[in-house]
């Protein structure tokens, strides 16, 4: 494929709309997925660029391709099948893949993203067709700004990265975890309205630990063990140097990386260049966002729950982290809030006694030995339903993915001891969901306030129909991503992020009062909501490098930069 650099410019046509000019002709035009039109290309275009006899003879517009696009998905047996018919849409049409991806979000929405991207990554290396974005191995460390320099793109504003070690909820995946950030850059552009011309999703292959993989003739990544230590650290280092050489306004979010890398990756980075971790601080804003709702639903505050975090991963810790950041807001002090959020690992309750053996995030959650007093244990470090029975808790948050942890006892228990209890298991894929929606609402009487992080149908029992919020982090990431990228801000600040969760439970008590997340239609409305408060945020902090002319506009602002997936004029440029 011809360099995008050298194939086009943004410009204006004779009537001063937006245009394309393009250096390259004929089937070149074509193979350009970011320029290819199809049977869009007017008669005009087709014998400006050399594309006579190429096309079919009918000229179609926009909606007509929409339908035959729509048909052909429909026509896909499974939902894999449907997430490769997508995928190779994009790498045809990339206009005509947003076009319906947008105009039929809430059906193609677990298709490109979870549930069924995990199983697209786990699949990765028997079903590839094309490449997309870059991929990084150690071998490229003394080559990194050549290999940058490469890339056909000059003006990449969001990348998405990720060495595979965790994904989702199926763990490391290899090469194969490359179909996370190219799901997660469509919702940048779906959601938050991040041109695709702007995006960049990586894969930092530092090999793997399934021997299943290394030995598969068809695995297509670096067969060896996982790199770690100053053999990792040298990767990512020359990556993040190489594209703050090569792209210096780009905002880096990091994705699926292991417990043990992803806060330490985070904190060495984040003021090299503008970044944040999906897993630890977008799932921790989503959660927040959620819980702060149902407490509305419930007319009470967050800082009068008890809150149990099962699961002590990236995820749990970033969502222990904002629920108690949650309640400082709300009027705690730190000891206090500690003193109100139970967060249990593998092993159990989280205790200073085992703190020796803990990762450092997780010491700040670790319960005193006397804080226990009174407890009556199952067994000498508390389990969950040790700590049910014992702490009455009103939130229970599964960040595990431990399938169907949350069992009919634990559940009970829960709704004995509080009257609208909070539950959501979040784990993701849907196989890794703590509980499934339905019994949480029979072991409750219906009296449970239930959302998931994956898809779920709404429930009915007992002649009322339960919806089923759905703590997607796409509510706060492509917001977010944007807010960064339209005020160029230096860093990416705890006080952003939790803007962003307020901002989703803003709009979800303004626009949707009897719901805990809002449905993934609105999901553009969401992500504008969040880009104008994390532009406020970036702006009161003095990070923003670019200041609304308006401070009471920067919502208007938001929508009139958001990229739309339309076709515009491609013209030739001058020989």
């Amino acid at each position: 494929m011809a360099r995008l650099t050298e194939a086009l410019d943004s410009i204006l046509d004779p009537n001063g709309n937006p245009a394309l000019q393009v250096r390259t002709r004929g089937r070149e035009v074509l193979r350009d997925p970011l320029v290819n039109k199809g049977t869009a290309f007017t008669r005009e275009e087709r014998t400006a660029l050399g594309l006579d006899g190429l096309l079919p003879p009918v000229v179609e517009g926009l909606e007509k391709q929409l339908d035959r696009a729509y048909t052909a998905f429909h026509r896909e047996p499974s939902s894999l099948a449907k997430h490769r018919y997508l995928r190779a849409l994009q790498d045809r049409q990339e206009i005509l893949y947003f076009a319906l991806l947008a105009r039929h979000l809430h059906e193609m929405l677990p298709i490109v993203y979870t549930p069924t991207v995990g199983e697209a990554c786990q699949q990765f290396h028997k079903i590839y067709e094309d490449a997309r974005g870059l991929s990084l191995s150690a071998g490229d460390v003394g080559r990194m700004d050549e290999i940058l320099a490469g890339y056909p793109l000059d003006d990449v504003r969001m990348i998405v990265a990720t060495d595979s070690s965790a994904i989702l909820g199926i763990g490391d995946q290899g090469y194969g975890g490359l179909g996370i950030p190219i799901g997660k850059l469509a919702l940048y552009t779906v959601g938050g309205g991040v041109s695709p011309y702007q995006t960049l999703p990586v894969v930092l292959d530092v090999g793997t630990d399934r021997l299943d993989l290394i030995d598969d003739p068809l695995y297509l990544g670096v067969r060896q063990r996982r790199l770690r230590g100053d053999d990792y650290l040298r990767l990512l280092d020359a990556f993040v140097a190489g594209v703050k050489k090569r792209w210096p306004n780009a905002v880096m979010q990091w994705e699926d990386l292991s417990k043990d890398t992803a806060f330490s990756v985070l904190e060495r980075y984040r003021d090299a260049l503008p970044s944040f971790n999906d897993d630890v601080q977008g799932t921790g804003a989503v959660a927040l966002a959620g819980v702060l709702s149902a407490c509305r639903l419930k007319g009470e505050r967050l800082r009068d729950q008890r809150v149990i975090v099962s699961g002590a991963g990236a995820g749990g810790g970033g969502v222990a982290t904002a629920i108690r950041e949650g309640m400082m807001r709300d009027g705690l002090s730190l000891e206090e809030a500690n003193a109100r959020l139970y967060v249990l690992d593998s092993k159990g309750l989280l205790t200073e006694e085992r703190a020796a053996s803990m990762e450092e995030y997780k010491r700040t959650f670790a319960w005193p030995r006397e804080r226990l007093a009174g407890w009556t244990l199952s067994s000498p470090i508390p389990t969950l339903q040790d700590c049910i029975e014992n702490a009455k808790p009103t939130v229970l948050l599964g960040l595990s993915g431990q399938s169907r942890s949350f069992d009919e006892r634990a559940v009970r228990a829960m709704a004995k001891a509080c009257a609208r209890p909070i539950v959501f298991p979040l784990s993701n894929p849907t196989s890794a969901c703590e509980a499934l929606p339905e019994d949480l609402v029979a072991w409750t009487e219906g009296r449970a306030i239930v959302a998931t992080g994956s898809p779920f149908a709404p429930v009915y029992f007992e002649g009322q129909t339960y919806v089923v919020g759905q703590g997607n982090n796409a509510f706060i990431f492509p917001g977010l991503g944007q807010g960064v990228i339209l005020c160029g801000a230096r860093k990416i600040t705890d006080s952003m992020v939790l803007a962003a969760a307020y901002a989703l439970a803003d709009m979800v008590e303004a626009r949707y009062p009897q719901l805990v997340y809002p449905p993934v239609e609105a999901l553009a409305e969401a992500s504008i909501r969040v880009a104008a408060r994390v532009i406020a945020q970036a702006v009161a902090e003095g990070v923003a490098t670019v200041r609304p002319e308006d401070p009471q506009a920067i919502e208007a602002l938001v929508r009139r930069r958001r990229w739309l997936p339309e076709y515009v004029p491609v013209v030739p440029a001058p020989r």
